[in-house]
């Protein structure tokens, strides 16, 4: 299974991350998205999964979850803008992988037996690196986080 998490686009999505996601089989958008347009142009690769960051709202053609629990593939997802939030309001029971956004930085890493993932940002990072998506690509019991900089 090879999942594509992108967050932080404010209503730009770069060209490049066609060719980042090539062949995923679902798309993860941690928030912060700007625009319709982001939504459909990532549809077009794969279905998509979003929620709604802090600085989305109005103009969403249906409302986005702020917090979305998935499973696919047997693996089971907790999407969230904001780390701290998805940390307050709890992590459900038998969650794998925990995406989030909104810091603009890439990161991946394993806590308490959950991955912890954020994309960076696919347009404004802030921490000196170029803007990023990651790539999650699943095999059975092995797990494997990617970061790709556009």
């Amino acid at each position: 299974m090879r999942i594509g998490v992108i967050s932080d686009t404010h209503g730009v999505l770069p060209t490049s991350v066609h060719e980042a996601f090539a062949g995923v089989e679902r798309i993860i958008h941690a928030g912060d998205i700007g625009s319709q347009a982001v939504l459909d142009e990532l549809e077009v690769i794969a279905p998509v999964f979003a929620v709604e960051g802090n600085c989305d709202g109005g103009w969403q053609q249906r409302p986005l979850p702020g917090r979305l629990s998935v499973t696919h593939g047997g693996v089971r997802f907790l999407i969230g803008h904001q780390l701290p939030a998805l940390m307050r309001a709890g992590i459900p029971e038998g969650t794998d992988v925990i995406i989030y956004g909104h810091t603009h930085v890439a990161d991946a890493r394993v806590s308490g037996g959950d991955w912890y993932v954020n994309p960076g940002s696919a347009v404004e990072p802030r921490d000196g690196k170029p803007p990023s998506v990651a790539i999650i690509e699943i095999s059975g019991d092995r797990r494997e986080v990617r970061h790709i900089f556009l």
